[in-house]
């Protein structure tokens, strides 16, 4: 079985240099190497096509399994000396560094972490200096993450006083942990017995957590492939606020990659499309990424605080 993030995150590093040294591995026998199930074998292959030497497609692994065997189809590629430009090495280090910060980190690997940072800086010259002046700061503070995770890794159920900001109420409820992801911000899958449903979790919206001794024991669940950006990574529900988004031609493919409630054409081409978010917030950076394609029609105060961050990136650049 699966661990937490950091073991598949492990798992996954030294499966690379499995599979790199037995090309048309069976998958059968992957998975009995690494203790896990053939059905988890194949969600980690699922991600790593979305990794690589860079964030350029090009440089990505180009990894596929037919069901019986797998096959990697430009490991000389990937194997090729690592050359960074200075905005990947600038946000790989702020990673690393934020990454060194999480509760929960075995102390093992945030020693190898620092050390690998430390050899990276050494390497990035002035993109060290910029990237300095960064820093992310996580938003499950008073070790909210650690307590998901360690409920991950030892399969145990969690208590929870959650806020939701849609009813602006806070309710009790109990969950069996499934695991934990970021878009944005960080989020926990989770099945909830109030509900008896899937459901996910921004892990700043937890008022209070505790870990019970009861074990978990959520249903068989398919999870979603974080490949397929269409079925969305968050789960929204029908208490998560709604959003207006009206885009231009260039922007349909909104309606492609948002999970959405529903698109009514315009007469220009375009579209008006409803949807749902736990964080509405995080739509701004939608927005910004449309420019003339596209602007947020509702709520208003999200409309006027995409505007404002529009006009401040504007300044930015002396416009």
């Amino acid at each position: 079985m699966a661990g937490n993030a950091i073991d598949q995150t492990r798992r996954m590093l030294s499966l690379v240099t499995y599979l790199r040294e037995r090309p048309g591995a069976r998958v059968a026998e992957v998975a009995r190497a690494f203790g896990i199930s053939e059905d988890e074998l194949i969600s980690d292959l699922d991600v790593l096509p979305l990794c690589g030497t860079s964030f350029r497609g090009g440089d990505l692994l180009d990894i596929d399994t037919d069901g019986e065997r797998i096959w990697w189809h430009n490991p000389d590629d990937v194997a090729e000396p690592l050359r960074l430009a200075a905005d990947e090495a600038t946000a790989l280090l702020v990673a690393a560094r934020a990454v060194a910060t999480l509760p929960g980190l075995r102390e093992g690997d945030r020693d190898a972490l620092l050390r690998a940072t430390a050899k990276l800086e050494a390497a990035a010259g002035e993109a060290a200096g910029a990237s300095a002046r960064l820093s992310v700061t996580f938003e499950s503070e008073g070790g909210v993450f650690a307590d998901v995770d360690r409920a991950i890794s030892e399969r145990r159920r969690l208590w929870l006083r959650y806020y939701s900001p849609a009813r602006d109420e806070i309710t009790e409820r109990e969950v069996d942990p499934i695991r934990l992801f970021a878009v944005g911000r960080t989020y926990m899958e989770a099945w909830c017995r109030l509900s008896e449903a899937r459901r996910t979790f921004r892990l700043d919206r937890v008022v209070e957590i505790k870990l019970l001794d009861d074990a978990s024991d959520p249903p068989r669940i398919e999870l979603r492939d974080l490949s397929d950006l269409s079925t969305g990574l968050v789960q929204t529900g029908a208490e998560d606020p709604e959003v207006v988004v009206e885009v231009a031609p260039g922007g349909r493919w909104v309606a492609e990659y948002y999970p959405h409630d529903s698109a009514e054409e315009l007469p220009d081409g375009g579209l008006r499309i409803t949807l749902r978010t736990p964080d509405p917030g995080s739509l701004r950076r939608l927005a910004l990424r449309l420019g003339r394609d596209g602007r947020i029609v509702s709520p208003r105060e999200l409309a006027d605080s995409a505007r404002d961050a529009a006009q401040r990136a504007l300044a930015a650049y002396g416009e």
